[in-house]
């Protein structure tokens, strides 16, 4: 696996796809520069070389080109996260990209407008993957982000550099973190699996079952478990039609030896908003009028446990509804015993949109092993899924 590393830039140009897809405010500024962070360590060993940076990204899901997807909206930040002045370009192929780049200098780094202002990116479109190839001399892929799509930037446009493709520093570390868990990971293992549903979640459990000790369910998810098992659970979200699947995810995961740790009390309320009446109860005995929203003290202090006891552990999925102050102490404590098992040598992989969102929210991201980047697409390789964006850079 070739990465930036191997390659010295000095007067090369690198075109570099990365994963800019940040949010924006109504005043279209940028509220979380997180994606562009991860990107300055291989955009500046570029730049440090004596080479150059056309960086490539899309911006939302435009249709056609819209001014409030333009990538000139975060010019400003790009450059005060990368501390170098950034020249933009209005488009990403044809005549103005080209004259461009044709006077670029070392040191120097180009934005391209959004990619996906064109359909042929997310076509995979190989006449515009070549001639997005045309406006660099080493193709780099950094955008983890994207990088289970096979889309023009990401998977197409490699075979246009048989010998000068590589990967970017973040993407390269993300392969390496998730492999960790799944082919290097030190026993015993725990996976922490929350949110909604067991359906969004299937594939990931059914592929690392093999390769875990513990799994930990909470969440939304945790109550369709515990219905299938007898349990009463008043209003709380299930999906009704996974009972059989939810028992036979505990029957494979009995054969296999893996612990299965279920919440035993949750707090319930008989409103989904800050202001309902709660309780906490046994978490198969929820009256109905009542919905669980978070997991109990009991169960703070048995997945607590569970957790101190492991050396790898991955998380992906709150155990409550977060985002809700009445209803995030769940979370909260789980976030807790995994930064202390981390500052104890254990390895933490952390993913998936609303995990991320509450690391960042409870300021657990500098106490974990590994935040990823990319929700989508560590997803899919926990399911065991070749990513095209991998798989084309190494061919």
């Amino acid at each position: 696996m070739k990465t930036v590393n191997d390659f010295n830039f000095e007067n090369k140009k690198a075109l570099i796809r990365v994963d800019f897809n940040v949010p924006l405010n109504k005043e279209l500024e940028v509220t979380d520069t997180t994606r562009i962070k991860a990107a300055k360590a291989t955009i500046i060993k570029v730049l440090e070389d004596g080479g150059s940076c056309v960086l490539m990204s899309h911006l939302g899901r435009p249709n056609g080109k819209e001014d409030k997807f333009s990538l000139q909206h975060i010019v400003d930040d790009i450059e005060s996260v990368v501390g170098v002045e950034v020249k933009f370009v209005s488009d990403c192929i044809g005549e103005k990209a080209m004259e461009a780049v044709s006077k670029m200098r070392p040191g120097e780094l180009i934005v391209l407008e959004n990619l996906r202002f064109y359909k042929e990116e997310k076509a995979g479109d190989k006449n515009f993957a070549e001639q997005l190839s045309k406006l660099g001399d080493i193709y780099v892929n950094d955008a983890f982000g994207t990088a289970h799509r096979a889309h023009a930037s990401t998977s197409v446009i490699a075979q246009f550099f048989p010998e000068n493709k590589c990967f970017g520093l973040l993407l390269a570390s993300e392969i390496e973190n998730i492999g960790k868990v799944l082919t290097h990971s030190e026993k015993p293992v725990t996976a922490i699996i929350g949110g909604a549903k067991v359906s969004s979640k299937i594939t990931i459990i059914e592929n690392i079952l093999d390769k875990i000790d513990h799994l930990i369910i909470g969440g939304g998810m945790a109550f369709t478990f515990i219905k299938a098992q007898g349990g009463s659970i008043g209003n709380s979200l299930v999906e009704d039609d996974k009972q059989e699947l939810a028992l036979s995810i505990l029957k494979q995961a009995k054969e296999k030896n893996v612990a299965v740790h279920l919440p035993v009390d949750a707090i319930v309320a008989d409103d989904f908003s800050e202001e309902a009446n709660t309780d906490i109860i046994a978490i198969d005995t929820i009256p109905d009028g009542w919905m669980g929203l978070d997991v109990g003290p009991k169960t703070n202090m048995l997945f607590s446990e569970v957790i101190l006891q492991s050396k790898t552990i991955l998380w992906n999925g709150p155990v409550g509804v977060f985002e809700m102050e009445k209803f995030s102490k769940g979370t909260i404590s789980l976030g807790n015993a995994i930064a202390e098992a981390t500052k104890n040598g254990t390895f933490s992989l952390v993913g998936g949109g609303d995990s991320v969102a509450a690391v960042k929210q409870f300021n657990l991201s500098d106490k974990v092993s590994y935040v990823s980047t990319g929700g989508g697409a560590m997803l899919e390789m926990l399911e065991g899924k070749t990513l095209p964006g991998i798989e084309a850079m190494l061919k």
